[in-house]
């Protein structure tokens, strides 16, 4: 459902309860002083999306994924996953329900990719076996060969290789959603387009829910199901990338002429 007031928009499935629906946001507004984030943010993620948060620096769209898991609490409206309230999950257990991968990866230099993948499983208390087996199979889907990079220490990777590990560490406990705020922001242009192909190749096969932050409409075409469009902490459009490219929204069109 669409439903325009003004600047903001209603982006819903009908039924809030909905069994499409990993993630929804019901006039979410978040302020820190006087200033407004985010304002009246009422949209679903669906099941097994790649939902695309496009838009310029400060537009909100990194608070808002950082809303999900908790990172940031709303000042109003309510935010449920899996169908329940975040203020009724355990932060903690509500974080280790979702992985989280950002643009610096976040590993930690002293472990090795093996200890860094293993961290989730481990405070799920995992039998070892299971850990490791599951260590290598998330290597094998990332593209890494275990013999030769399960040892290895972050330092010891490339840029590629380390959002790679950070990928397969989001994945390790099997999480139904994964957030990614820019993951490949950082990386040159052609590993950066490497990756991106992979992890759409991926996305198809994981069947997880994705919520995937970026300001590159070429990353926003290549990886969305749909994309949702911020402006000034408001979400501004929600559509296909078919949609989005014919959008008459100034915001959208100023996007997809910078392609040109």
């Amino acid at each position: 459902m669409t439903e325009s007031r003004g600047r903001e928009a209603q982006f819903e499935i009908d039924s809030p309860q909905s069994v499409d629906s990993a993630i929804q946001f019901r006039d979410v507004n978040l302020k820190i002083g006087r200033k407004s984030l985010v304002e009246h943010l009422r949209f679903d993620v669906l099941r097994g999306e790649t939902l695309v948060l496009l838009g310029r620096s400060g537009s909100g769209k990194t608070t808002t994924l950082k809303l999900i898991n908790r990172l940031l609490e709303p000042t109003s409206g309510e935010i449920r996953v899996e169908g329940k309230p975040t203020n009724d999950w355990d932060a903690i257990e509500l974080r280790r329900h979702i992985g989280y991968v950002i643009q610096d990866t976040g590993l930690f230099p002293h472990f090795t990719v093996e200890r860094n993948i293993a961290v989730v499983p481990r405070l799920k208390g995992w039998p070892e076996e299971r850990t490791r087996l599951r260590v290598r199979e998330l290597l094998d889907l990332v593209g890494l060969e275990a013999e030769m990079f399960a040892d290895r220490y972050p330092r010891e990777l490339s840029g590629g290789q380390r959002q790679r590990v950070g990928v397969a560490r989001a994945l390790a406990a099997d999480p139904p959603i994964v957030l990614m705020d820019e993951p490949f922001g950082a990386l040159d242009p052609l590993t950066r387009a490497e990756l991106q192909r992979e992890f759409a190749a991926l996305t198809e096969r994981l069947n997880k829910t994705i919520v995937f932050v970026t300001h590159d409409i070429r990353e926003a075409f290549t990886l969305a199901s749909r994309i949702g469009l911020f402006k000034d902490g408001h979400l501004i459009e929600l559509a296909t990338p078919e949609q989005f490219a014919a959008s008459t929204d100034p915001e959208a069109k100023a996007f997809n002429e910078s392609m040109e």
